[in-house]
């Protein structure tokens, strides 16, 4: 019975984890985000707020100018200008 149950739950880890996976842009972007929640939870003035605020569009902007332009690079058809994100 507790073999079965062992096997059930690797089976189901297996199989859920790719699923769950997103790309590394993404995943730097909701890093970004993780950051800017925790950071406001411990804000107290806002300025406090504005600078986590500040560090989040900044962790954006390095996801954007790393992760995000490999993945658009990637998935852009050969001979293709990437274009610049705004």
């Amino acid at each position: 019975m507790n073999g079965t149950v062992a096997v059930a739950s690797l089976m189901l880890l297996l199989f859920a984890a790719p699923l769950a996976a997103q790309s590394p842009c993404q995943d730097c972007l909701a890093a970004a985000r993780a950051e800017l929640k925790k950071c406001l939870e411990n804000a107290i003035s806002q300025e406090d707020k504005r600078s986590c605020a500040d560090k989040k569009e900044a962790k954006a902007k390095t996801c954007e100018d790393g992760e995000c332009r490999i993945e658009r690079a990637q998935s852009e058809p050969k001979g293709q200008a990437v274009p610049k994100p705004k």
